[in-house]
C-alpha cells in the first residue's frame, strides 16, 4: 500500500553536504514511522536515522550522529535526510523505509522500502 521513492543522491567531496528526499504514497503517511538505512559494498545494512509519525522523536546511528538530520513534512508526504560533513565512509546506497507500528533502529521493524539512492563521497 505504501511506495517510497528516494532522490537526492550523488557524488560529493568529503566535507560536503547532500539532502536526500523520500516521497511516500498513501493516505496514512502521517501515521508511519520513517527511517533511513544504508548499505555499503561488502557490509550489512546499517541504521542511519528514524523519525516518529509526529516528527517529535528522532534517533540516529552512532556513525552519523551530529552530522545527519532527519525530518519530515507530512503535508508533502516526504521525509528528508540532511547529510553534512560527509565522509568517504558514508558512501553507500541509502534506503528509505516506513512502518505503521514500530519505532526503532532495526531493519526488520520496517514493512516498506524504497529502491535506494547512491551516495558517493570522495576524498
Amino acid at each position: 500500500q505504501v511506495q517510497l521513492i528516494e532522490s537526492g543522491g550523488g557524488l560529493v567531496q568529503a566535507g560536503g553536504s547532500l539532502r536526500l528526499s523520500c516521497a511516500a504514497s498513501g493516505r496514512t503517511f502521517r501515521t508511519y514511522t520513517m527511517g533511513w538505512f544504508r548499505q555499503a559494498p561488502g557490509k550489512e545494512r546499517e541504521f542511519v536515522a528514524t523519525i516518529n509519525w509526529s516528527g517529535g522523536r528522532t534517533d540516529y546511528g552512532d556513525s552519523v550522529k551530529g552530522r545527519f538530520t532527519i525530518s519530515r513534512d507530512n503535508a508533502k508526504n516526504t521525509v528528508y535526510l540532511q547529510m553534512n560533513s560527509l565522509k568517504p565512509e558514508d558512501t553507500a546506497v541509502y534506503y528509505c523505509a516506513a512502518d505503521q507500528y514500530s519505532y526503532g533502529s532495526y531493519d526488520y521493524q520496517y514493512d516498506y522500502w524504497g529502491q535506494g539512492t547512491q551516495v558517493t563521497v570522495s576524498s
